[in-house]
């Protein structure tokens, strides 16, 4: 039985492996892209270093563009937005969560239709809205969607969260004078701090890795985000594959260290 469960173990841990390998194989073809000499073809074959590895890449990609202005734009929206979005979307969740059952199916069957509306529907009618308010060309458009929850899902994923607390504890609560929002900051929220993790680490991806918004709101250089730097390169010389690997590690900096910090706290959840 012993020797059975061993050996399980091993095939799961290899499995796990090869599942990991098969995602991060992107990222380090990247890498190992970036490090290529200026005018040489990228090798047909697989390989993972080239002949003559160069960091001049990384350096040519300031000489071409602002990309620290354009990084610190990118750093501003995600550390506003992110913030916001966990805000919002707890409290929405939250919100759904103490409301009677009936309700609670009404608007999760509204946050799920929601779900299903596609992004290039909105793109007309926020762009009116945001020019009546006087905020096209400006970084509160970017930081705009985060007032909202950014999106459905992240409520739904508070309101799972919020409502597999036992009903008790906020019984409890109440009984010992805290009002809705200490009950939802001293006792829903840190009960549900997983969710918390997971949404923030999804907001970051996705307010980080934003093209479209920055190109359809934002007229102005100086306020370009990190994805339209890409772009820019990409036009300026779309053969460069080097140049362009070595600004997709730049950008993918982020995410990519954010997620290992995380790490240790997944693993202790793991546990859990």
């Amino acid at each position: 039985m012993k020797c059975f469960s061993f050996k399980d173990n091993r095939i799961r841990l290899l499995l796990r492996l090869l599942a990991a390998l098969l995602f991060l194989l992107p990222v380090v073809w990247m890498l190992a892209a970036s490090l290529h000499p200026r005018g040489v073809p990228l090798p047909q074959a697989l390989r993972l270093l080239p002949e003559q590895i160069t960091l001049a890449n990384y350096g040519r990609i300031w000489q071409l563009v602002p990309l620290t202005r354009f990084a610190l734009n990118s750093l501003l929206v995600a550390a506003t937005a992110v913030p916001l979005t966990l805000l919002i979307s707890s409290w929405a969740g939250y919100a759904m969560a103490l409301l009677p059952h009936p309700s609670q199916r009404r608007l999760l069957l509204l946050s799920l239709a929601l779900l299903m509306v596609p992004s290039i529907a909105l793109w007309s009618t926020r762009f009116f809205v945001y020019k009546t308010l006087g905020w096209t060309d400006s970084l509160l458009a970017l930081i705009a969607p985060a007032w909202m929850g950014t999106s459905p899902f992240y409520v739904l994923m508070f309101y799972r969260a919020f409502r597999r607390i036992p009903a008790a504890l906020y019984d409890a609560a109440r009984l010992d004078g805290a009002g809705v929002l200490q009950t939802w900051g001293l006792v829903a929220l840190p009960l549900a701090r997983p969710t918390a993790v997971g949404v923030a680490l999804l907001s970051t991806i996705f307010y980080w890795g934003d093209f479209l918004s920055p190109l359809l709101y934002l007229s102005s250089e100086r306020r370009y985000t990190l994805p339209i730097a890409l772009q820019i390169l990409q036009q300026m010389d779309r053969s460069d594959w080097p140049l362009l690997m070595a600004a997709g590690v730049v950008a993918t900096t982020l995410p990519v260290v954010l997620f290992l910090l995380l790490q240790p706290y997944f693993a202790r959840m793991g546990r859990e």
